[in-house]
């Protein structure tokens, strides 16, 4: 007879027996109820859980409120969440349900768990005042096994030192796991596995990158890093290659045929992917139709191909500072499905008849083939919409009429116009950076966008409003949610140091100030900054079957159809638009779901992967300008330091408190701010300091200032 300590299913059950008070609501049990609750009839197993509830009531799980009977001492005794790693090797466990607390880990009860992994975690007991504390029991899935950083090779062995300042454990190389790697190099390595009790887990270079500091080597560092391919594999593009560049005539005869029609795109000067054009005619009738035609990728890529299975991947195109890593291969992207001028395309369309005031009379929507009769840059389109002549100027310059109307319509319903400044850099043959400007966005640029955001909630609106309830269309829909009000609050408080004032009574209203707020502010210098907290107050636009709404636009309606080259989400859309378009059933919402989920993961990396380019390029920039003296002002705090953004070339560094000399320095973090203790001295978000370029670090993408007094 096993003791009971010895029972190999003790653990196994606890936990069903807590899963069960949990499902139950923490009501009052015996044995007997929660045996009957798990289906077990054998009296051994009853008699178990007899043990497991009198012992755990003396020290663990359970309590005895009166005899025979218990329930747990708190309810979620497990919790599952993401794990947030700090610098001194503990962690914080951010459950999955938003209204719980996160769980503190001391660094001896991680159990080999890395940052961004999902876990599970028991949850002690909470000492009174005490933050929750617990141990993680089991890694349910790794975020990443791939890592990207500096290999150190030595006579027996080599050790990887990742790049991630959250990757806190050195990974242990094999000499005859090293595939080349010289020491030094940049490389990417895999962790193959993890012995229980080793310090270390141990890897495999999977990628030589290449030197430290070379151009190259780091944006592919960059994208490795975030866990993009760095290129296709052959069967992706052998696949791509076998499409057919035909337009059959029996294609042809099942679309609406626009190549009669003028048609153009509009895009940037080095674009080599035109996702959209678009068609003018005048009707008979004075109202004018204007087709929105995007490329039509879902034709040539079917569900569950080859290509389609390293798009979902992907998930979206990559845009870094000085290339494009595309979702769909070359031949696709930039060939096939790119509507280039003067060549028969398939598209899929949304088309409108508007009359002067820009009302929608009627729609259609469906697949199409058109001829697109010129290419124009923005600019070119721009010097047409300001000097009122050149090629196709009175059609262009009806759509920018009309364009008009649609946004101030949509600011009129509470849109929010977000105008932040975006960072641009003059690059040499090299990819170094010469120079740093920002981008401008003109009326030609907010045509297209105004006719896109048009066709984008005219088909969320064709689908959302078919079908209530439980007989509603399964659809992907892009979802901005309300803004949390405390955040909001906080954003309130502090644009009024700026002499702003925001109403926050009610969502709409709360809209409509930020957006007077957002015109009174363009071109003044806390311009930049504001934007940037307002946006950081709202909540994050993702991809779902379950809301349907955009509160930063106020559409009701609104999804992702216009971008299928570069977005996954979009390619979606156009399978299911057109699946109810030939009068399809519902379909499975929570397929979708979790297809939306990768979507929205994706689309957060690949703005991490161009943020962290930006970063790299702006130490680039302002490596050999050591010493040299700048304008900035402060955009961030921490406890650590403050952030400063140059004024001139908007490159961000940060002060370090500890550089700060004539005084110890704290942080006031609810009102944006750093203050000296002695003499109170302030330095705020959107102050404008003086600074010095101290110290420059390409390897960790940091730019180090010092404060002249």
């Amino acid at each position: 007879m096993k003791s009971k300590k010895e029972n190999p299913y003790k653990d196994v059950l606890t936990q069903l027996i807590v899963d069960v008070f949990e499902k139950n609501d923490n009501q009052l049990m015996n044995y007997k109820q929660v045996a009957a609750k798990l289906n077990i009839t054998d009296s051994d197993s009853k008699a178990t859980i007899a043990d497991i509830l009198s012992d755990s009531s003396k020290q663990g799980h359970f309590q005895q409120p009166e005899i025979g009977k218990f329930k747990l001492r708190q309810l979620k005794v497990y919790v599952t969440g993401t794990v947030d790693m700090t610098a001194d090797g503990s962690a914080y466990i951010v459950p999955e349900d938003e209204l719980e607390n996160d769980v503190f880990v001391a660094p001896r009860k991680l159990r080999q768990a890395l940052h961004g992994d999902t876990v599970k975690v028991h949850v002690y007991e909470r000492k009174k005042g005490k933050k929750r504390e617990g141990e993680i029991i089991e890694i349910l899935q790794r975020a990443k096994t791939d890592f990207t950083g500096t290999i150190d090779v030595s006579q027996s062995y080599a050790f990887f030192l990742a790049d991630d300042r959250k990757m806190l454990n050195d990974i242990f190389i094999p000499l005859d796991n090293l595939n080349g790697a010289k020491n030094g190099e940049k490389v990417v390595v895999s962790i193959i596995e993890w012995p229980k009790n080793a310090k270390n887990p141990i890897g495999k270079v999977k990628t030589v990158l290449g030197k430290k500091g070379e151009n190259n080597t780091e944006m592919n560092a960059i994208l490795a890093d975030f866990g993009f391919p760095l290129e296709f594999p052959k069967a992706v593009e052998k696949a791509a290659e076998e499409i057919s560049e035909e337009i059959t005539p029996e294609e042809i005869a099942k679309r609406r045929d626009f190549r009669n029609i003028l048609t153009f795109t509009i895009d940037p000067f080095d674009a080599k992917d035109f996702d959209d054009a678009i068609s003018f005619q005048t009707l008979e009738n004075g109202n004018y139709e204007i087709g929105v035609h995007i490329a039509d990728v879902s034709h040539y890529v079917t569900p569950e191909s080859t290509l389609d299975k390293e798009a979902f991947q992907r998930g979206t195109s990559v845009y870094l500072v000085d290339r494009v890593i595309p979702m769909l291969p070359e031949r696709l992207s930039n060939n096939l499905c790119s509507l280039r001028p003067n060549e028969d395309k398939l598209t899929f369309s949304a088309v409108f008849e508007m009359d002067d005031k820009a009302n929608v009379i009627t729609e259609w929507f469906g697949r199409t083939v058109i001829h697109s009769d010129r290419r124009f840059s923005y600019e070119e389109a721009q010097e047409i919409i300001e000097n009122k002549s050149g090629d196709h100027a009175e059609e262009i310059l009806k759509l920018n009429e009309l364009a008009y109307i649609l946004r101030e319509r949509k600011f009129k319903n509470g849109a929010i116009s977000f105008e932040s400044e975006e960072v641009k850099f003059h690059l040499d043959e090299n990819g170094k950076p010469l120079g740093v400007y920002t981008k401008v966005r003109k009326d030609a640029h907010k045509l297209i966008e105004d006719f896109m955001l048009l066709a984008n909630r005219k088909v969320a609106e064709y689908i959302g409003k078919q079908g209530k309830g439980k007989n509603k269309l399964g659809f992907i829909y892009r979802f901005h949610d309300v803004p949390n009000i405390d955040t909001l609050n906080t954003f309130s408080n502090f644009a009024a140091r700026f002499g702003h004032k925001l109403n926050t009574r009610t969502d709409k209203e709360a809209a409509k100030s930020l957006n007077t707020l957002m015109t009174k502010i363009e071109g003044s210098r806390e311009q930049n900054l504001l934007t940037s907290l307002a946006i950081r107050s709202m909540a994050k636009a993702i991809y779902t079957t379950k809301g349907t709404s955009h509160y930063g636009l106020a559409f009701d309606y609104y999804t992702h159809f216009t971008s299928p080259i570069r977005r996954y989400p979009d390619v979606m859309v156009h399978r299911l638009l057109q699946h109810y378009l030939d009068g399809g059933t519902k379909v499975n919402t929570e397929h979708y779901e979790k297809l939306a989920e990768h979507s929205s993961q994706m689309e957060k990396k690949a703005a991490e992967a161009e943020r962290a380019s930006i970063k790299y390029k702006q130490a680039e920039f302002l490596q050999d300008q050591v010493g040299v003296e700048y304008t900035g002002i402060v955009s961030g705090v921490t406890e650590w330091g403050m952030y400063v953004e140059i004024q001139e070339n908007k490159c961000e560094g940060m002060v370090r408190l500890r550089d700060i000399t004539d005084d110890f320095y704290t942080l006031d973090e609810k009102n944006y701010a750093i203050i000296g203790q002695r003499k109170k001295k302030v330095y705020q978000l959107g102050d404008e300091v003086q600074i010095k370029v101290k110290k420059v670090d390409l390897e960790k993408r940091q730019i180090d200032f010092t404060l002249i007094s």
